[in-house]
């Protein structure tokens, strides 16, 4: 997640703030994120390329809160039944940019899911400090619902080994779907934080954002986000397993974010600490695949991957 993002998108006026609140988007963001898992998945499915014996996917769905749902699956070959695992994409980034990570998990023997955020599909920026910031954050979370809704209905997949891998914004909004989603076994937070409001408010970040805007726009915004602040909901996860993955030499995330994401976090959960950047390294990758080894079934790693 960058330390650094752009505010030039519009700002949403304050009627439709008043309307979002009585609605309930932002009072009670646990019901935003309900969905109706009867309507059909209008699924599309094309073969983009065969990597390393993996074949991936570009696939797109109806997502519940408007428009098409994006992104790619990665498929080991054989029948299965293999392990189904959701990946989160860092920001700004796309399902491409966690095609490294998702094609590791493939290799490992499970069906990697990458799917596009909405602020990615749009191609617009991450962060745009309005009310937008906390629809797209509803709406990937239900979007990931229904990814899993995907997999279980996919005969090469076993419903009961399910897992997620988020980097950066992927890991922050990980932590929020712990707290959502039922239906995994466990979520590996790789660099992750308590999410946007923590990411912008910590004691380095007396001259960011807050300090740049308009007081009103600021308070609206938090208003907005701070419902669904990812590090509310990370203490639910139980009797799903956490495993935080972070780096003290992580240039984005401060030592004391990420404890504090670790801390809030529901037992069972494991916290390791790696001598790396923000970008992890290999012994991360060999942990995370060792943990996917451990709880969902996967291959084990042969040696620290690369």
């Amino acid at each position: 997640m960058p330390h650094k993002l752009s505010r030039s998108c519009r700002w949403w006026p304050a009627a439709l703030v008043a309307a979002l609140t009585a609605a309930g988007a932002v009072q009670d963001p646990v019901t935003t994120f309900s969905y109706d898992p009867s309507k059909p998945l209008d699924l599309t499915d094309s073969i983009v390329r065969t990597d390393s014996g993996i074949v991936v996917h570009a696939i797109g769905f109806a997502s519940p809160k408007g428009g098409r749902a994006t992104g790619l699956l990665f498929v080991p070959p054989g029948g299965g039944p293999f392990a189904g695992v959701l990946v989160g994409h860092g920001a700004p980034g796309n399902s491409q940019s966690a095609s490294g990570l998702a094609l590791r998990v493939a290799l490992h023997g499970a069906v990697a899911l990458a799917l596009d955020a909405p602020w990615a599909r749009r191609k617009e920026p991450p962060v745009t400090f309005t009310v937008q910031d906390s629809v797209d954050q509803v709406q990937l979370m239900v979007d990931l619902q229904r990814g899993v809704d995907l997999l279980i209905a996919r005969r090469d997949v076993d419903p009961g080994r399910l897992g997620y891998v988020g980097r950066s914004y992927g890991g922050a909004t990980g932590s929020l779907f712990a707290g959502i989603e039922r239906r995994l076994k466990t979520y590996v937070i790789q660099v992750g934080d308590g999410g946007l409001v923590s990411h912008m408010t910590g004691p380095d970040d007396s001259a960011g954002p807050s300090s740049s805007m308009p007081r009103t726009r600021w308070n609206r915004w938090l208003a907005a986000i701070e419902p669904i602040e990812p590090i509310r909901f990370v203490g639910r996860a139980a009797p799903a397993s956490l495993f935080f993955q972070s780096a003290r030499q992580d240039e984005l995330i401060p030592v004391a974010d990420a404890e504090q994401l670790h801390k809030a976090g529901s037992e069972p959960k494991r916290v390791m600490w790696y001598e790396s950047t923000h970008r992890l390294n290999a012994a991360a990758i060999n942990d995370m695949l060792q943990w996917f080894h451990d709880k969902l079934g996967t291959r084990a790693p042969s040696q620290p991957d690369s």
